[in-house]
């Protein structure tokens, strides 16, 4: 299972769409408590996060690299995408542990390749 935040229904509609073209499972999270819903009964795989939602992001990486979080949750790779121009936000995700940080143009342009690799874990 693939889990990501959209901080709109456009990135939410193109990622969940991808994923079903690519007959991959894929669920929104958009709080801390989904999150941990999703991960206590769901083989989670990755996590991408929209950076537009950078409170919920933040925090949702932040949970995933705690030393509270299993050994396999710290695993998880964490993609994150943003606009070009929040180059603060960006380096505060990479900061906080996300496995990969891009703009948004190179996360839609790789999109496919990006769940695919996140599908086999």
């Amino acid at each position: 299972m693939l889990l990501y935040l959209a901080s709109d229904l456009m990135w939410a509609t193109r990622i969940k769409a991808m994923a079903d073209d690519l007959k991959l499972p894929a669920r929104p999270v958009r709080t801390i408590e989904m999150l941990d819903a999703r991960l206590a009964d769901c083989d989670v795989r990755g996590l991408i996060v929209d950076l537009e939602a950078p409170d919920v992001g933040l925090a949702m990486i932040e949970r995933l690299r705690s030393p509270a979080a299993s050994e396999s949750q710290r695993a998880l790779p964490i993609i994150c995408f943003a606009p070009h121009v929040k180059t603060e936000v960006m380096a505060a995700a990479k900061s906080a542990g996300a496995t990969q940080v891009m703009p948004r143009g190179a996360f839609d342009a790789n999109l496919a390749k990006i769940l695919q690799s996140l599908s086999v874990g």
